[in-house]
């Protein structure tokens, strides 16, 4: 039996191991996905050496970014977004190799593009970790200029005490990538001048739970359009399995 599997630490948000084995079971494939959470990436290469059954993983937080010098070779989009969320395993004889891709973003420009007006031209990232870089590749492949936000301060970047009425006018999309507001701690949400917001604004969650983050509460209460990230999560989990059995677009 063929296994597939999640490497990430924490996993109590896991929301691709009942997909995948509730994709197994309706279509009749001989494999089974499985939760591997380790606390450190070191652990990385016992999941491998220890399952070699395992043809493909997925990777979330934290290792999105530490994973990749334990792989053999990358897509030109993991490559240039500079983090990983989907490994294909390929074995042959005593050799592994171990390819790393992004699905990322592909599942969040398909989602977002739709969402698009003509007065979206600029957007402000929230958060700086390895979905918010896929996140920025494909709002720039989009045509759209980016802006990051941090809470510390850095070149180039904004800070959250930086962000005035003005500058939420000017990038009028704003995309979550930072974990406020998830599930339990859903009365929390990234400090923003809401009040500033009009139907001009896009607001994009990655979070998906709760269906609507307080995050997402604020900015429709002014107007903006929002979604959260449940789209961008099945059209990621259907890129990974696309990518496991090499049907990737070349």
């Amino acid at each position: 039996m063929d296994k597939y599997g999640l490497i990430g630490y924490p996993l109590g948000h896991s929301f691709s191991v009942g997909y995948f084995n509730e994709k197994f079971s309706n279509e009749h494939i001989n494999a089974k996905y499985i939760n591997f959470e380790i606390p450190s990436i070191e652990d990385f290469a016992e999941v491998i050496e220890s399952n070699p059954e395992l043809r493909g993983l997925n990777v979330t937080i934290p290792y999105k970014e530490q994973v990749i010098p334990y792989l053999d070779s990358l897509s030109p989009e993991a490559n240039a977004i500079g983090a990983v969320n989907v490994i294909r395993i390929t074995r042959k004889g005593d050799k592994t190799h171990l390819k790393g891709f992004n699905s990322d973003v592909i599942g969040f420009t398909r989602s977002i593009e739709p969402l698009l007006e003509r007065h979206h031209k600029k957007a402000l990232i929230l958060g700086t970790g390895g979905a918010s870089k896929a996140v920025d590749y494909g709002l720039r492949s989009l045509g759209i200029e980016t802006k990051f936000v941090s809470r510390t301060k850095r070149p180039g970047f904004f800070t959250y005490e930086e962000i005035t009425p003005e500058i939420i006018k000017d990038y009028n999309i704003i995309v979550n990538c930072t974990p406020l507001g998830m599930y339990p701690n859903t009365d929390v949400c990234p400090t923003l001048p809401y009040e500033a917001m009009d139907s001009h604004n896009l607001l994009y969650d990655l979070l998906y739970n709760p269906d609507e983050t307080l995050f997402m509460q604020k900015g429709k209460e002014h107007g903006a359009i929002t979604k959260n990230g449940l789209e961008m999560l099945l059209l990621q989990a259907f890129a990974s399995w696309e990518f496991w059995n090499g049907k990737e677009q070349k």
